[in-house]
């Protein structure tokens, strides 16, 4: 691998930023999918609840744990996370797939409540986040 300031080469000669190294899991988030537009709903909300789980932690460490937040947060969808109570928080705290915070768990759901209504005022999340 051959570093420049800003960026590296990989093993494919590609550059890419620095911060991505040679993990495949972080070079196809890198290549496929940061600074990549996100329009969908679903999605966005996955991304506030990834990043809330982030919060202490390396970007890696979420990643290889995306799917099991996804199977545990049921695909992220605030239309089922919403109605999540005290023992699907329970549930999550001993899950050990994920990061087990009981105040990231509780924001996850609280964030759920928050992007429907959104949607409610502004019809998407994606409109209101992009309207900035």
């Amino acid at each position: 691998m051959i570093h420049t300031k800003a960026l590296i080469i990989g093993k494919d000669l590609r550059p890419r930023c620095f911060w991505c190294g040679d993990d495949e899991q972080y070079v196809a988030y890198h290549d496929l999918q940061w600074a990549r537009p996100v329009m969908d709903d679903i999605a966005l909300y996955e991304k506030i609840c990834l990043e809330g789980f982030q919060a202490g932690l390396s970007w890696l460490t979420i990643l290889r744990k995306r799917e099991s937040f996804r199977k545990a947060f049921r695909g992220f969808d605030p239309k089922i996370v919403v109605k999540f109570n005290q023992q699907d928080v329970n549930r999550l705290i001993k899950d050990e797939s994920i990061v087990r915070h009981q105040g990231k768990i509780e924001a996850a759901i609280n964030n759920a409540q928050a992007t429907l209504e959104v949607q409610k005022e502004f019809g998407s999340l994606a409109t209101f986040i992009w309207g900035f």
